[in-house]
């Protein structure tokens, strides 16, 4: 409902801080929210609101900001405690503007991003919140990740205990998004996070699930001295990673938050600065991750875990987590069609992880309004995914260059550390298979990923 409204909005929650009435257009809200009435409240803002008034048990009033994904809605929200402990909720001055798509997405994504810094466990979901792929950033949820990577297929919220929300399983994924949990094995509290992958209009084709805590992990000062002695010790994954992460991470989200002014309006040279802070920390932050990525990779023991994939499938889905930076740049991203099939064998993680960095750089190098297409193809014995741009291309000695170790070709200044490629194709032949390009000045670059194909029998 967009306007503004003279009329006051009342609703009563219960103790477990559910909607046991409502009215207009608060009613509307928490069903635009993916809840119900009575349901649990699925309006961030509210819930933010009634939890505290409960825990202090007093009476709080104060500004509340909402989106429903079509429109930012604003009103002054009153919450009092009874003698039950549920809450009388009233909302006055009510207003409500609809987003411009552009502002939808970009305010979107850059929530998104700041959240994936701070986030300590990543999974993709497919469209029915199933389990595609998990992984920990720290050790205490590293038992939460391999038990889901040990049964893809099942709901996300079968490994966690979701408080707040009736019937979890099947629950509307709004209602879930920003939902608190915990999970077996971490005496922290988490907060999920569910960024959805539109294809078209509807409903999402698959979500990317982040796990954030507000209290950060106890840090270990690593011992240096004992990992230097030991001549196979993985110095930055195993000991410095950990410790540099969090706090960097966390620097990047506060940043994020005052630059896109998510936590309101400031003049401009100060988002300028943020800007500038959480640059820097994000070049940091990736030089970390890259550095880990190299030891695993260039470890003696290093492997990777074949499985039956679909290459045209992880390729949408590249395409589906670049989209909105891609767009930024008026860039259009041409990936296989739904429908499209290439049955390959190699490890799902890492054939994202080789084509997000080869979707990453064609969307950084290429000029503004060009395109990039993922293209399919079967050589032999060996699947194909290739990446082409319309960038300024590679002379011959580039293309050797480009997949050493610290190779920029004399770029700067762009964020960039020079081992995506080298890694990528260390990746790639751990797989069985290759990363090759192919280009000329002028006409842009095919870089091409092969891996096993699946055999007819």
């Amino acid at each position: 409902m967009t306007g503004s409204l003279t009329e006051t909005a009342t609703a009563q929650s219960d103790t477990d801080d559910r909607l046991v009435s409502a009215s207009e257009p608060l009613r509307g809200l928490q069903e635009r929210c993916g809840g119900t009435v009575p349901g649990a409240i699925a309006v961030p803002a509210l819930l933010e609101i009634v939890r505290k008034a409960r825990r202090f048990n007093m009476k709080l009033a104060r500004a509340m900001v909402a989106q429903d994904g079509a429109e930012m809605v604003t009103a002054w929200a009153e919450v009092e405690p009874r003698a039950d402990g549920a809450c009388t909720i009233t909302l006055s001055h009510w207003q409500a503007r609809p987003l411009p798509a552009e502002e939808q997405e970009l305010v979107g994504a850059r929530q998104a991003e700041a959240d994936r810094t701070i986030a300590e466990f990543h999974a993709r979901l497919d469209g029915a919140q199933q389990v595609l792929l998990a992984e920990a950033d720290t050790a205490e949820l590293q038992p939460l990740a391999s038990a889901m990577q040990a049964a893809r297929g099942h709901r996300w919220t079968e490994f966690v205990a979701i408080a707040g929300v009736p019937d979890p399983d099947h629950a509307h994924w709004r209602l879930l998004d920003g939902a608190t949990l915990t999970v077996e094995g971490s005496e922290r509290v988490w907060r999920a996070k569910l960024v959805a992958q539109f294809v078209g209009d509807g409903e999402p084709g698959g979500f990317e699930l982040l796990l954030l805590s507000d209290t950060p992990p106890p840090l270990a000062v690593p011992a240096l001295p004992a990992a230097l002695r030991s001549a196979d010790a993985r110095l930055i994954g195993r000991d410095v990673a950990p410790v540099l992460r969090q706090p960097i991470a966390r620097i990047i989200a506060n940043a994020e938050t005052i630059r896109t002014r998510l936590a309101g309006p400031i003049a401009e040279q100060y988002s300028n600065y943020a800007a500038d802070i959480a640059a820097a920390g994000q070049h940091l932050l990736a030089l970390i991750d890259d550095l880990t990525d190299l030891e695993v990779v260039e470890s003696e023991d290093f492997s990777t875990a074949p499985d039956q994939i679909d290459l045209a499938d992880v390729a949408r889905r590249a395409a589906g987590i670049l989209g909105v930076r891609a767009r930024e740049t008026g860039i259009i991203v041409d990936a296989p069609r739904a429908g499209e099939s290439l049955p390959a064998v190699a490890e799902f993680r890492r054939v994202l992880q080789v084509l997000l960095n080869l979707l990453g750089n064609a969307i950084r190098y290429a000029p503004p309004q060009s395109q990039v297409w993922l293209r399919l193809a079967v050589v032999g014995d060996m699947a194909q995914v290739i990446v082409a741009d319309q960038g300024p291309g590679l002379d011959v000695d580039q293309q050797t260059r480009i997949f050493e170790k610290f190779e920029r070709l004399g770029r700067s200044g762009d964020g960039g550390s020079g081992l995506g490629l080298y890694i990528s194709r260390r990746l790639a032949r751990a797989m069985g298979g290759d990363l090759t390009v192919e280009s000329a000045p002028g006409q842009g670059a095919r870089f091409i990923l092969s891996v096993p194909a699946k055999s007819a029998g």
